[in-house]
């Protein structure tokens, strides 16, 4: 674990200033360091960042999640301090502002007592997964890839874990997703977690399956499950949606409008009424679904729409056409000047040659001859 962390206190306010690389793996030990400060009486904690290497998307999840934990105890935690690609991945996360990272500590040098913290002694659950299982794989590791018993040391160590990943998968299981499926799906991260830990880096199994499994089956919700598939950006503020509706309904004893989301987030009203709407994607409600009425067989297609008046000029409009082609060149020619050309019976005799009354009476005739086709 490439993480060092320094303490220092004054009053009720904590400062951690930290070094090296904050990631998944390390980030739960920050997390405990973080809630024994909060239990110390801490309210204030300042997390500064400015010898750290790379910050990974996990690492700001969690400390957004520290953020609203403090908040709950009427404290804050604050990332400071930060430059680089580290303040580059906190813009990117959306989470700079929120979490402090443009604003300066106030916290002299002199004044920091710098302690360090022993992480490696620190009690960090990882779940209930086997204890032996890093053992079994770094022994799997120094093995040669033909060598026969690392396939059975891999098959053990997935066989052992096996019941953890379905405790994960049944966390989802509220989520109306089958559990048959996320079950599944836990077994597919596992086994991409036993063939991606690398023991060389010291830490231990679970510090990196359990993301890794639950990221699998977030990865299934969001790919699998919409009836609609939404665009990556709607899906990502629909979970910050969800997240400060919580957490301002906590905050004001009622539940936020639009424009508060939107206030709380930074964001526009229209993508928070759009991500509000977007909910009805995820279960789209199947038309063939019978309608809550007398009738039994009335189905939700049968409720919707019908047939258009203009499907039925297009066809006598397409049936007109053929018949007109069957009339004689001279009628087809007089039924074009007075019907497209709004002729006068007078004007297309002179034009033809013809008198008006015979005129009359072919226009008669042509006219007898379409309707009685037509209504055929």
């Amino acid at each position: 674990m490439d993480l060092a962390v320094a303490l220092s206190t004054r009053r009720n306010e904590s400062l951690l200033e930290l070094t090296g690389v904050l990631d998944y793996a390390s980030v739960p030990y920050l997390r405990q360091v973080v809630f024994e400060r909060l239990d110390a009486g801490s309210r204030r904690i300042a997390l500064e960042g400015s010898g750290l290497r790379l910050l990974d998307a996990a690492a700001i999840k969690v400390m957004t999640y520290l953020q609203r934990r403090a908040g709950q105890l009427d404290g804050d935690v604050r990332l400071t301090g930060t430059a680089g690609t580290v303040l580059s991945a906190v813009e990117i996360a959306g989470v700079a502002k929120q979490l402090g990272a443009y604003d300066k500590l106030d916290w002299p040098v002199t004044q920091r007592q710098r302690h360090p913290v022993a992480l490696e002694e620190l009690h960090v659950g990882h779940g209930h997964w086997p204890p032996d299982v890093t053992e079994l794989l770094a022994r799997m590791h120094r093995l040669d890839p033909d060598d026969p018993r690392r396939r059975r040391i891999r098959d053990e160590v997935i066989e052992a874990c096996l019941p953890t990943a379905h405790r994960l998968a049944r966390r989802y299981g509220g989520s109306g997703e089958p559990l048959a499926d996320l079950v599944q799906v836990a077994a597919l991260g596992l086994v991409k977690a036993v063939d991606g830990f690398d023991p060389a880096r010291g830490i231990e199994f679970g510090a990196y399956a359990t993301p890794t499994i639950a990221g699998e089956i977030k990865r299934h919700f969001r790919d699998r499950t919409w009836g609609v598939r939404l665009p990556r950006r709607l899906q990502e503020l629909r979970l910050q949606v969800a997240h400060a509706r919580d957490e301002l309904t906590q905050r004001l004893g009622r539940s936020p409008t639009v424009a508060e989301l939107a206030a709380h987030l930074s964001t526009g009203e229209e993508d928070v009424i759009e991500v509000l709407g977007s909910g009805d994607a995820y279960r789209p409600v199947s038309l063939d679904t019978p309608t809550h009425t007398a009738e039994e067989s009335t189905t939700i297609a049968d409720t919707i729409g019908g047939e258009p008046s203009e499907y039925n000029l297009v066809e006598f409009r397409e049936a007109l056409r053929v018949l007109i082609e069957r009339l004689p060149e001279r009628e087809q020619r007089i039924l074009a000047m007075r019907f497209y050309g709004n002729l006068t019976q007078t004007e297309i005799a002179a034009r033809v040659g013809l008198s008006q009354m015979h005129v009359s009476r072919l226009l008669a005739h042509s006219l007898g001859f379409l309707r009685r086709r037509l209504s055929e």
